[in-house]
């Protein structure tokens, strides 16, 4: 493995990282309910989602009337960004802050700049949720942890728009879940799916039956927990079809977690490959064509080559 890739494909410690990650979660989470707050609903939730940036993630411009505001994590300089289109702005520094402390400040940015803002407090798909004014206990930030996890989200991120481009169906953007504090793409065989069971801890309903109102193949980037308690890429079918999970993947790596229901390959087997490029586009591939095969996907209609820069795509 060259230098350049050990520089880039960056190593997330666990113990560095946890209770950094826990309270990073919970600050995404107030962002990105303020953008749920202020924008009209779009399909399958992807109003609400944040991007990666070069130097964190955005929530990209969110309506406030005849003026749009942004929210920029820059991961960095370790701020948080406030920037409204008649240029003013608002910002302060991450570090030392709790979650309540951080709702607060963002909070009175807003209002600093006109723009009011009323969020659920409570946060989405966590065990044991406390309120975002109350939480005093997730106070962690290492700016080193924070940085390197900024080095996966990016390098995630060129990777999976590569893969995106070899899909003509409808695909979602390459998008960050603070709900699950993933960062995802997934793409559509266009056919309507079963009424979606429900039933995600801290999520209602009606948003889980429209999230998954159609037939996907979703990848993507989760920092892990639970069964998985480590950084890994995930892969899996709504609904599932027959024989998906007992499919071979690639690279040797991945496997089929029955806990989650989803294949899954260990960040570190994508880091410490001779190219972790290749490895992570081999993961999406065969994942998606698994389901799609598995599926009976109309696959000569939906999928094109790959692209590339300045090359138009041929017909």
């Amino acid at each position: 493995m060259s230098n350049d890739s050990q520089v880039s494909w960056s190593e997330l410690p666990k113990a560095a990282w946890r209770d950094t990650c826990a309270t990073l979660q919970l600050w995404t989470q107030i962002v990105g309910k303020i953008r749920l707050t202020k924008s009209p609903w779009l399909n399958h939730s992807w109003h609400v989602t944040l991007y990666v940036t070069p130097r964190g993630l955005t929530t990209s411009p969110v309506p406030d009337g005849t003026r749009t505001f942004q929210i920029d994590f820059d991961f960095i300089d370790h701020r948080l960004r406030i920037s409204a289109s008649d240029g003013a702005q608002r910002h302060f520094a991450l570090p030392g802050h709790s979650v309540a402390s951080f709702y607060a400040a963002t909070l009175a940015g807003l209002g600093e700049l006109g723009i009011a803002v009323a969020i659920d407090e409570m946060p989405n798909e966590l065990p044991d949720p406390i309120k975002f004014s109350e939480d005093v206990a997730h106070a962690s930030y290492d700016p080193d942890a924070v940085g390197r996890f900024l080095q996966i989200l990016v390098n995630s991120d060129r990777v999976f728009k590569q893969f995106r481009t070899g899909f003509l169906g409808k695909a979602s953007p390459v998008h960050f879940f603070w709900g699950s504090f993933d960062l995802a793409v997934t793409r559509f065989s266009g056919r309507p799916a079963p009424r979606h069971p429900g039933g995600v801890p801290h999520l209602p309903d009606a948003v889980a039956h429209e999230a998954y109102s159609h037939e996907v193949s979703s990848a993507g980037f989760w920092p892990g927990g639970g069964a998985i308690d480590y950084p890994a890429y995930y892969s899996y079918a709504y609904p599932e079809p027959p024989d998906f999970r007992t499919t071979r993947v690639r690279p040797e790596a991945a496997f089929f977690s029955e806990a989650l229901g989803e294949f899954i390959l260990p960040y570190d087997a994508v880091r410490n490959a001779d190219n972790p490029d290749k490895a992570l586009l081999d993961f999406l591939q065969s994942t998606y064509e698994a389901a799609a095969i598995s599926g009976k996907w109309h696959r000569a209609a939906l999928e094109c080559d790959p692209g590339r820069p300045g090359v138009v795509r041929q017909l």
